[in-house]
């Protein structure tokens, strides 16, 4: 099989390409930065996908290496941004996310690729909810990150519909596992300085999903022909293990052997505290509850998650 991976040096990309490059898969990927993953890959590209549209050399390259390939994995994308230049964020996030990730896809179903495998988020669900999550709830995106990875699931399956080429969407919550960026990098930093963290009194639930579970569900809708009812699809994947954000913490901080303090602050003081300093967005993810039903995954595919979140963990804490 040859199979097509886009963001090969990012957090997932690069765990993807570890877990499939020594297999018989003839493994091409592009990627905006040098990564030591793309070292054992049959064909490394540099490139930027989200510039597609705008580069015509980067075009005509990818309809020649797309020619003969199977299956393209497409992970590369404008993430959540900390700090955000852009004049327009939507439309940025729109560019890249939507419009790059809709080229790419014609230039595989033009180059007779089989499946079209789509990283997108849980955001197109919501950002909270008071049950969990599934397939058959009504999207609601409220951050541009998540509109503009909605939009390009509808453009996905519009296109399904007219060529021969089926698409694959995989919704993950916060991803977890050596090396991870953004939220949970920024509580593990201050987990292993031993900082005390006011979030003892938090009693949400939530979904997460181990690094080594989502690569493996990933891998599981490569083997397209073992797989065809994920055809033209969209599943929300976990761990199936929903914690609390205080639960998450404790679990991290034993995994490194910190002696961490959480201290027991009531939730209001904090929602408070956050919104007056323009941190609101931050107050949900650590003190909503956001979970997510992965029977689907687990009963049309028959998918198992292949890791428990405190094994994970230790994982993370043996990176260290």
């Amino acid at each position: 099989m040859r199979i097509f991976v886009t963001g090969g040096s990012g957090f997932i990309g690069s765990a993807l390409l570890k877990s499939i490059s020594n297999t018989e898969n003839f493994i091409s990927a592009i990627s905006r930065s040098d990564c030591d993953c793309l070292d054992s890959i049959d064909l490394p590209i540099k490139g930027d996908i989200g510039r597609l549209n705008e580069n015509g050399k980067l075009g005509k390259t990818l309809e020649s290496v797309l020619e003969n390939t199977d299956v393209v994995v497409h992970m590369a994308g404008r993430a959540h941004m900390v700090v955000d230049d852009s004049t327009s964020p939507l439309a940025e996030f729109r560019r890249i996310n939507r419009d790059a990730t809709l080229s790419l896809a014609k230039i595989a179903a033009r180059s007779k690729v089989k499946r079209f495998i789509f990283l997108s988020s849980i955001g197109v669900n919501g950002n909270q909810n008071s049950k969990p999550f599934t397939e058959r709830d009504e999207p609601n995106p409220v951050a541009d990150y998540a509109i503009s990875k909605y939009e390009a699931e509808q453009g996905l399956l519009s296109l399904s519909e007219e060529v021969d080429m089926d698409v694959v969407i995989i919704r993950p919550p916060l991803v977890y596992g050596p090396n991870a960026p953004g939220n949970f990098n920024t509580l593990l930093r201050w987990i292993l300085k031993g900082v005390p963290l006011p979030f003892g009194l938090i009693k949400n639930k939530r979904s997460f999903i181990a690094l080594d579970n989502l690569t493996d569900f990933i891998i599981h809708c490569i083997n397209y022909k073992d797989t065809p009812l994920a055809c033209n699809q969209v599943f929300l994947v976990s761990d199936g293990e929903d914690v609390s954000t205080s639960q998450f913490l404790r679990k991290v901080s034993k995994a490194v052997r910190s002696k961490t303090i959480l201290l027991p602050i009531p939730v209001s003081t904090l929602q408070f505290i956050l919104r007056v300093i323009g941190k609101g967005n931050i107050a949900e993810r650590l003190f909503d509850s956001l979970q997510v039903d992965n029977s689907k995954a687990k009963e049309l595919l028959n998918w198992q998650p292949i890791i428990t979140m405190d094994k994970q963990l230790k994982k993370i804490a043996k990176n260290l």
